[in-house]
C-alpha cells in the first residue's frame, strides 16, 4: 500500500508537470503585441500558413513584408474560415496589433479582401471597419 501511494505520488506530480507545458508554451496577446498600436497594411498576400498553433499569412507592401498572425485553423474554421479563404495573390487590407519588438509580425484583427469582403478573424476588437 505504501509503494501504491508513493507511484500515485510520483504521477500525480508529472502529470501535473505535463499539463502546464503547453500552457506555458503558448503566448498572451499583451505579452508579444502592444495592444496599443494598431497596424494597417494594404498590399499582396504571398504566402498562407495553416497550421497549428497558429496559422499565418504574409503580405508584401511598400513597407516590406508583414507576417500576420491568426488563430488556430481550429479556431478559425469554427469562424467559417477554410485553407482557402486566403491565396497567394489576394490583395488585402490587414490590420492588428504591433509586435512589441519591433518586427513586421502583427496579431491579426481584420482582414479586407479588394472586393470588400471582410474576413472574420474572430478578434473581439475589429481594427479595419
Amino acid at each position: 500500500m505504501r509503494q501504491f501511494l508513493g507511484l500515485l505520488a510520483v504521477g500525480t506530480c508529472w502529470s501535473g508537470m505535463l499539463a502546464v507545458i503547453p500552457a506555458s508554451a503558448h503566448h498572451l496577446v499583451v505579452g508579444q503585441f502592444d495592444t496599443t498600436r494598431t497596424i494597417t497594411v494594404q498590399g499582396r498576400v504571398t504566402r498562407v500558413d495553416w497550421s497549428n498553433p497558429h496559422a499565418h499569412f504574409f503580405v508584401q507592401a511598400q513597407g516590406g513584408s508583414w507576417d500576420f498572425e491568426l488563430g488556430s485553423p481550429n479556431g478559425l474554421t469554427k469562424r467559417g474560415w477554410t485553407s482557402t479563404s486566403l491565396h497567394a495573390g489576394d490583395v488585402v487590407t490587414a490590420s492588428g496589433y504591433a509586435s512589441k519588438d519591433g518586427s513586421h509580425l502583427v496579431e491579426t484583427q481584420a482582414v479586407n479582401l479588394a472586393n470588400g469582403h471582410a474576413v472574420f478573424t474572430g478578434s473581439a476588437k475589429p481594427a479595419v471597419k
